[in-house]
């Protein structure tokens, strides 16, 4: 059964060459998330048409603005402009529901006071272990990325296909387990080669290239130096809107 990748926002924490922040949109046959939401997710949604009460679950692989933060945003939206009345999933790393709504609270003060009409349902997704979530089997790895934040990589299995993302995070043995026989493999390349703290650059991922096993792979969440040699490179660089099918 086909599953569809939508890039929705593809670029680093500082909108390098004016990409949005990281937001995966999936699609499969009867659920439709998106993995990670970052701050300027909504307007990336709107400019793609895209509406956000379309979406049933966010995974998040870490508490990072340029990840989570347009969640407080959708939220309000929900509740004020698009009057959603269907439930809502979001799973992600431990004290989850307090995190997003302190973050909330420092965006929208007040908001804290608001009773949206329609369910949402915190998961705390268990590292190391398979989590069901509305069907979809969310299996989170330990990442190498500000330990405040929880980092992970997720593999999440939908409809028989299986989409794994690195989130932010350097290399680790745990990488190729998350990506091993994955139909797509989206991994971050900050940089090309100057070594970045917490984070993978394209030297890094080319000395590691093997050990990935998944059947096709795509770069992301890229600042200015692996930007400028997006073009140059052989492998497949996501950018704003582009979408995939497998």
């Amino acid at each position: 059964m086909a599953v569809q990748v939508n890039f929705v926002g593809s670029g680093d924490a500082f909108g390098t060459g004016g990409r949005y922040n990281t937001c995966i949109m999936v699609d499969g046959s009867d659920v439709r998330f998106t993995i990670d939401f970052g701050a300027s997710s909504l307007v990336a949604l709107n400019k793609q048409g895209i509406l956000h009460n379309s979406i049933d679950a966010i995974l998040l692989t870490h508490i990072h603005g340029d990840h989570s933060a347009g969640i407080p945003f959708m939220l309000l939206d929900a509740m004020l402009g698009a009057k959603r009345d269907r439930p809502l999933t979001i799973a992600g790393p431990k004290n989850l529901e307090a995190r997003l709504a302190e973050a909330a609270e420092v965006l929208f003060p007040g908001m804290s006071e608001m009773i949206p009409k329609f369910l949402i349902d915190y998961v705390e997704l268990k590292v190391g272990e398979p989590n069901q979530v509305l069907g979809l089997t969310v299996t989170p790895y330990a990442a190498k990325h500000t330990w405040q934040t929880d980092p992970t990589a997720l593999r999440v299995d939908v409809d028989g296909k299986t989409v794994t993302y690195s989130g932010d995070g350097d290399w680790t043995p745990d990488l190729p387990k998350a990506t091993k026989n994955a139909d797509l493999f989206i991994a971050e390349c900050y940089f090309y080669s100057k070594p970045v703290k917490w984070h993978l650059n394209y030297h890094t991922i080319q000395e590691h290239k093997e050990e990935f096993g998944a059947k096709r792979m795509i770069l992301t969440h890229m600042g200015p130096e692996m930007l400028a040699k997006a073009d140059e490179v052989p492998e497949e660089c996501a950018e704003d809107g582009l979408v995939i099918t497998l």
